[in-house]
């Protein structure tokens, strides 16, 4: 009997997609799955991957929802939700959705065939527009976020109630910024679902300006935005050279602000480096608190892998996590196209993963503008410019010309990559870190006395510059 229920719900889908977007029903409906159908109570139970899925279905869908299932099911269907609250530790929740409305009655069409966009929902109905994989859960604490994460979390909990407003987030490019003004996002819908949230870029922020202004609409641009309970801006130093942008912020961020409303705001740069951007406003921004996301150190890095191993079921041997920790220059973005490359080669070729295929990886998946030089970069400078071939550098001949090439490397790879000494020790003829200290240590001694060879170490670095 399971399995005719089953049909039918497939059923439901079916009418379901012809009403949506490819797009939201990938989103949506496709992720629900189908549990039991109760004859007895006439109550169908799904199972949704989140409770912002839930909270998303039940706000804009449930007219949707309602019709396929009478259509489908009959009269007086009873839908409850069985909501994965730690995907982790496998923890449900049910909850019960909303009554099911007749099919005569009347819905809205913009319900069915759309989910409201920005400018034209109703007060109780604007799409957050988050990235619902962007948590606090996947989000790993580290030293290099501690405070922003610990202080987002405090946000998410009691918005617009805390002398953190605005809370201004900084830092460079793969830190983790977007992910933990979503994270925040999420959270607060989570424990607020009656609450506005709203995230958007400030690209887009633009745009939704630009396009109000040519359609002489700018007032309802700014009243509906006025009405947000969380408002979180991502990439905001993208308006410095937009001053009406920025006025038109400005108006929206002080009626916001006077109402107790929470901002939140990205960039990747501090207040005070926000060129063209007005004393009115950075004064503003930095009214609340200001933190900084440093890049993730190598351990927050293999951590931030391990758990991402653990999430997604992936089994990568730990001397290839710590390579690719070591090489993807504290970028997140960097771990997680590393990994997905990684895996794709692996099921492509069909080989296992290791460190050989690791290195071809990271060579191909990470962009050399963003990377730092390699110990074989410097080696291969270091090599070119006093003429000595690399087999000498890693041999154990003492002699003096093979002596300087190896403490020359030694050092520059200390100061231009992130490795330790024991690993710079390794790849430089399997020395171990005593002999990188001490080489380091004897060419920072003698680059103080020595100009001529201050002059030298300068020429090496001038070669490789452009991939700093």
């Amino acid at each position: 009997m399971q399995n005719s229920h089953k049909a039918l719900w497939d059923n439901c889908l079916l009418l379901i997609r012809q009403n949506v977007t490819e797009q939201q029903y990938n989103t949506w409906f496709a992720p629900i799955v189908f549990e039991s159908f109760s004859e007895a109570d006439h109550t169908l139970l799904v199972q949704v991957p989140s409770p912002y899925v839930y909270e998303y279905l039940e706000q804009y869908y449930v007219g949707l929802l309602s019709k396929v299932l009478t259509r489908c099911f009959g009269t007086s269907v009873r839908l409850t939700y069985r909501i994965v609250t730690d995907k982790a530790h496998k923890l449900t929740q049910d909850v019960e959705g909303e009554q099911p409305v007749d099919i005569d009655t009347p819905q809205p069409k913009a319900r069915i065939n759309q989910s409201p966009t920005a400018l034209d929902a109703a007060p109780s109905d604007v799409s957050p527009q988050l990235d619902i994989h962007k948590t606090f859960q996947t989000f790993i604490e580290g030293d290099s976020n501690k405070l922003p994460r610990t202080v987002g979390l405090s946000i998410a909990e009691h918005p617009g109630k805390s002398t953190f407003n605005p809370f201004f987030v900084f830092g460079p490019s793969g830190c983790g910024k977007t992910h933990l003004i979503n994270a925040i996002g999420v959270r607060c819908k989570e424990l607020y679902p009656q609450k506005r949230v709203l995230y958007v870029s400030a690209r887009l922020f633009q745009v939704q300006y630009t396009d109000a202004v040519r359609h002489n609409t700018t007032n309802d641009f700014i009243n509906f935005y006025q009405t947000i309970d969380v408002l979180i801006v991502d990439d905001i130093q993208e308006w410095a050279s937009s001053p009406k942008t920025l006025d038109t912020f400005f108006y929206i961020f002080d009626h916001l602000f006077r109402l107790g409303k929470q901002i939140i705001l990205a960039s990747d740069r501090p207040p005070v480096d926000l060129d063209g951007v007005k004393d009115r406003l950075l004064t503003r921004f930095s009214c609340g608190l200001i933190a900084e996301l440093e890049k993730p150190n190598v351990q927050l890095c293999v951590d931030i892998l391990h758990a991402k191993c653990r999430r997604d079921g992936l089994k990568i041997p730990a001397d290839v996590i710590e390579l690719i920790a070591q090489t993807a220059n504290g970028s997140v973005r960097d771990l997680e196209g590393v990994v997905n490359s990684l895996m794709a080669y692996s099921i492509v070729y069909n080989s296992s993963v290791d460190m050989r295929l690791a290195e071809r990886v990271i060579k191909r998946a990470v962009k050399v503008d963003n990377h730092p030089l390699t110990v074989d970069d410097i080696l291969e400078k270091v090599c070119g410019h006093y003429g000595v071939a690399q087999q000498h550098v890693f041999s154990k001949s003492r002699k003096r010309d093979y002596v300087l090439v190896r403490q020359v490397s030694m050092y520059l790879a200390q100061k231009y990559t992130k490795m330790p000494a024991s690993r710079i020790g390794q790849l430089i003829g399997g020395r171990d870190h005593s002999t990188v200290l001490h080489s380091c240590t004897t060419i920072e001694q003698r680059l103080k006395v020595d100009q001529a060879f201050k002059a030298e170490i300068s020429s090496i670095e001038n070669s490789f510059k452009l991939k700093l």
